[in-house]
């Protein structure tokens, strides 16, 4: 019983080297994945013959600033305050600039009104900045696109920054400047900009009850009226907890206003929200207690967010799923937000209790973040633009109930920068993370593009089935959000209807891949090569240990086959052969895996599909030599796994 209990408890410096591990393993992962879904910029350089280099998404403004040898460019000022008689020729070159920076930020672009693209300030009097805002306004029309102030330095009204609107800043700045969001009204519903924010947290935290009050604008009662629609399941309106993963989308128009219905407390369909916005943003309601972990890890990781909301309740901390969730996320390396709830009914204490450890944990070694408590407009809007560096953890403190602070939560979300890795030019490429059966329409598939084009009509290849093979088909319709498009392409959340296809015959964690004629059906593998890092476990790890996988939308009880070292403890990472237990899976180097049996967490990446028993990872020569004077090996049992001494086994019987 004694020795039981010992080993199922991790000692604190196992724990510590897990944590430590994990961000350098995390990063590692990163870097791996670029290669599989390379960014676009990264995708441009690789084709030129230029050494390769790490890519850093967080270095793009250098581009922008005027480094190359190249013919200078005409100054912003002088676009946005032209002399006279090149009034057209300037405006021309200012629409081209506008067009430009849309096209790279997926149809919206933040403006700094006042600098330079080297950061030089222009020195705007309070007439100057109202000209220079009315032409960039006029440019932006010209590419279909609104303008948003968002904040205003010396200027005044009501969105002058707080630091100068109180006489906070030393410096007594004369000159006016601003941040302007300028954002393109979507030419058809497949053009919307996308952003996947995944909502996790204890049970308990407020995640389905904040969801609620944003998306339909009404505040909460504090008996759970705000999240009785977000919940599908009878079991889930009586208990008040989510057990499965809902999915809710909140949409904002080009000057950044969320769309709400006109009637109070009717909630938009689906449809009308797309159709109205400019910019969706897609949430991920999941599962906070600890039953329904395994769902939670589905909706994780089959998703795909851009960002990861982390909910904390002021009143209990950040305890129990929590810490799970949050383990998670920064394995997957997504860019986490802290959003403090119910800070109406929690006393100040607490509250302030609940921030240190919020900031402790965060501070961690296996986390590695800079917590950064949003409380008014100019924090929001620069930590918004700045959050493109994933050391950067936003936290804000509301209340569903009083409203409180939710304005700045809204205006975080409007202004979040599109983050992720798609490639739209290479073959297509989709997993399906559910499945339905539509009256009329058929055999529905839905989950994300990860690479590629589709159009309605297109052969396409699903699978595979217990037995590894693909079926053929073709896209009947698409939707997206709920709304007919003809196209969908990489990086969107998309429904396909198939052709021809049952229902039984399909399942979560099928792939979607182009029919080409003349080409051979897709390869399927039941074993698999991949690096991997062991969070926490207990005791080691050999051949033979099971747990269950998720790659993706693919969750699948794992065998461990072979090993490059005897055992692996804590905090190790090593290199590891899989094979899938129950069929085979369609597999790609640079996929992400996350496997967890009880307590115990690991994650890595697929190295390799295939594996040769003729070359295992482990040479022979290495392995233990035969023990004792007569040469005879390690008993065995039943199984083929080493057995220990009989010493240990005995402790504590």
């Amino acid at each position: 019983m004694t020795g039981k209990g010992v080993a199922s408890k991790q000692a604190p410096h196992e724990r510590r080297k897990g944590e430590a591990a994990l961000s350098d393993f995390a990063e590692f992962v990163d870097r791996q994945q670029a290669l599989r879904y390379p960014p676009a910029a990264a995708a441009a350089a690789t084709t030129t013959k230029i050494p390769a280099q790490e890519y850093h998404e967080e270095l793009d403004i250098l581009d922008t600033l005027d480094f190359n040898d190249s013919e200078p460019e005409t100054p912003l000022r002088e676009l946005l305050l032209p002399p006279s008689g090149r009034d057209n020729e300037y405006e021309a070159e200012l629409a081209k600039r506008i067009a430009e920076r849309l096209s790279e930020g997926n149809g919206e672009a933040m403006f700094d009104l006042g600098f330079e693209n080297s950061g030089k300030s222009m020195n705007l009097t309070r007439e100057e900045w109202d000209a220079a805002l009315a032409r960039l306004e006029k440019a932006a029309k010209k590419q279909h696109a609104d303008c948003n102030v968002l904040l205003t330095k010396n200027v005044g009204g009501e969105k002058e920054a707080e630091s100068t609107a109180a006489g906070g800043d030393k410096r007594k700045l004369k000159d006016c400047t601003g941040k302007v969001l300028i954002r393109q009204a979507p030419a058809t519903v497949e053009d919307v900009i996308e952003t996947r924010i995944a909502v996790v947290g204890n049970v308990d935290a407020g995640k389905s009850s904040m969801l609620g009050v944003l998306v339909k604008g009404d505040l909460d009662d504090g008996r759970g009226k705000a999240r009785v629609n977000l919940f599908r399941h009878k079991h889930e309106v009586e208990t008040g907890r989510t057990s499965s993963v809902g999915m809710e989308i909140m949409g904002f128009d080009t000057v950044g206003n969320v769309i709400t219905s006109d009637i109070p407390g009717r909630k938009l369909s689906w449809e009308e929200i797309g159709k109205r916005s400019a910019k969706v943003i897609t949430f991920t309601d999941l599962a906070g207690h600890e039953r329904y972990l395994r769902t939670t890890v589905f909706g994780l990781l089959s998703s795909s967010p851009n960002y990861c909301l982390l909910m904390v309740a002021a009143n209990n901390g950040l305890v129990g799923m929590s810490k799970e969730h949050l383990g998670i996320a920064l394995a997957l390396n997504v860019p986490i937000m802290v959003v403090i709830t119910k800070i109406d009914i929690c006393p100040p204490n607490i509250l302030e209790q609940t921030i240190q450890q919020v900031t402790k944990i965060l501070k961690s070694p296996g986390a590695k973040k800079m917590p950064i408590f949003i409380n008014n407009r100019e924090e929001c809007v620069n930590t918004a633009t700045q959050f493109v560096s994933q050391r950067i953890c936003p936290v804000f403190q509301v209340s569903n109930v009083t409203g409180k602070n939710l304005d700045l939560v809204r205006t975080f979300l409007n202004i979040l920068p599109h983050h992720g890795r798609y490639d739209s030019e290479a073959p297509f490429e989709f997993h399906v993370n559910d499945t339905f059966s539509v009256p009329f329409v058929g055999t529905v598939v839905s989950g994300i593009i990860r690479s590629g084009v589709i159009h309605v009509g297109d052969n396409v290849l699903i699978g595979p089935d217990s037995l590894g093979q693909f079926a053929q088909t073709s896209i009947r319709s698409i939707e997206r959000k709920r709304i007919g498009v003809p196209a969908a392409s990489a990086g969107q959340s998309a429904s396909f209807a198939l052709k021809k296809i049952r229902r039984k015959d399909v399942r979560k964690g099928m792939v979607v891949l182009p029919k080409i004629e003349g080409q051979s059906a897709p390869k399927v593998h039941r074993e698999f090569v991949a690096e991997v890092l062991i969070l926490s476990h207990a005791t080691t790890i050999k051949t033979k240990y099971q747990a269950m996988l998720h790659v993706g939308p693919v969750q699948q009880t794992c065998a461990i086959i072979d090993v490059d070292r005897p055992f692996i403890r804590t905090g190790d990472r090593a290199t590891v052969a899989f094979r899938f237990v129950q069929r085979p899976e369609y597999l790609a180097p640079g996929d992400r895996l996350l496997f967890r049996e009880g307590r115990t967490k690991g994650l890595g990446i697929v190295k390799s599909v295939g594996y040769d028993p003729k070359h295992p990872l482990r040479p022979r020569d290495s392995e233990d030599a035969p023990n004792g004077p007569n040469g005879s090996e390690e008993p065995k049992n039943s199984t083929g796994q080493g057995l220990e001494p009989a010493s240990v086994v005995k402790t504590g019987a």
